[in-house]
């Protein structure tokens, strides 16, 4: 089988298409014969490094397919059945292991490709605004980077939820995004002090919450964006990790809340996997929740994926297609 291996961490370069024998699944697995591979900032953080996997590997935890073999001990599913996960192995590849415990059943009104595309960022999405901070009717929040891949999906899941959301992106075209998946307010935080807009936006008072997944260069702006007592929540490192942080700064800018969370966490168990999972495919088959698909790349050009990624080119989701 075609995959893409990294025998050296470093730039988008080091992503090298090979040709290997396909994997054979172990005690509790099955083997995916992959229709389509979720991309995500997390594989430009294994590539580059920043969180270190075992050299060589094939990088991709989120992907769609169908079961092509079973492992041992594996019962309740059958080689043919459509499943999705977020939490594999070796994704960027035409075969791909997956734990069973880790695996979902893919409803047949969802498409492969849309499973795909929401299995990290839908269920990050949907732990952020149930389970991080509860949002509530009522309540604001801030969402950088609102028309990424997760930020297009949690302004819809907030406005669902009756809160006020007010994002930010770089460009009037990502600013018609994230509107019209339903933010109340926008900012251009790239060319305008979005802390102090915030304040004039809610009298003064500042957010509720504020979702973060842009990192350094947002982090000191995203804490003076809070109310007293509000709830920091940092989940990505788009333009780098966040710097050291002393407790005193949370207490001197209202007793703040900080948490850095991860999905693993909030998957932690089959049912937790299961209800995320069912909620966001049921609203995608209703026609509640919008996926945009932004772009999508063959196999051999993942390097281009990543680094459209990582340049801030994309808006919605990337896939690359084995």
């Amino acid at each position: 089988m075609r995959a893409i291996h990294v025998h050296a961490t470093g730039g988008p370069e080091v992503l090298q298409l090979v040709d290997i024998t396909p994997p054979e699944p172990g005690p509790g697995q099955v083997r995916v014969h992959v229709a389509a591979i979720g991309l995500n900032f997390i594989d430009t953080y294994h590539r580059t490094g920043l969180y270190k996997l075992p050299l060589p590997f094939t990088p991709g935890m989120e992907f769609a397919g169908t079961i092509d073999a079973l492992g041992a001990g594996v019962t309740g599913w059958t080689v043919g059945d459509r499943v999705a996960t977020a939490s594999g192995s070796g994704g960027y590849a035409e075969y791909a292991l997956a734990p069973v415990e880790r695996l979902v059943a893919v409803p047949a009104e969802v498409a492969l490709n849309q499973a795909a595309a929401v299995m990290l960022q839908g269920m990050t999405a949907h732990y952020l605004v149930t389970s991080t901070y509860p949002l509530k009717s009522g309540e604001t929040c801030l969402v950088h980077a609102a028309a990424g891949g997760v930020g297009l999906l949690l302004v819809q899941m907030a406005k669902a939820i009756g809160a006020r959301v007010i994002g930010t992106v770089s460009t009037e075209a990502k600013a018609a995004l994230a509107r019209g998946a339903g933010a109340d307010e926008v900012i251009f935080y790239t060319s305008e002090p979005f802390p102090q807009r915030v304040r004039e936006l809610t009298d003064g008072r500042g957010v509720d919450v504020v979702y973060d997944s842009v990192g350094a260069t947002t982090w000191e702006g995203s804490l003076d964006s809070l109310r007293p007592r509000g709830m920091m929540v940092t989940f990505g490192n788009a333009s780098g990790p966040v710097p050291p942080v002393s407790p005193l700064v949370l207490s001197s800018k209202g007793s703040l809340f900080l948490t850095r969370p991860t999905l693993a966490h909030y998957i932690a168990t089959s049912e937790e996997l299961a209800w995320r999972a069912g909620d966001i495919f049921a609203w995608i088959g209703s026609g509640k929740l919008n996926v945009r698909i932004d772009r999508s790349y063959p196999l051999a050009d993942a390097a281009a994926a990543h680094r459209a990624l990582e340049g801030r080119e994309t808006t919605g989701k990337v896939l690359i297609l084995p």
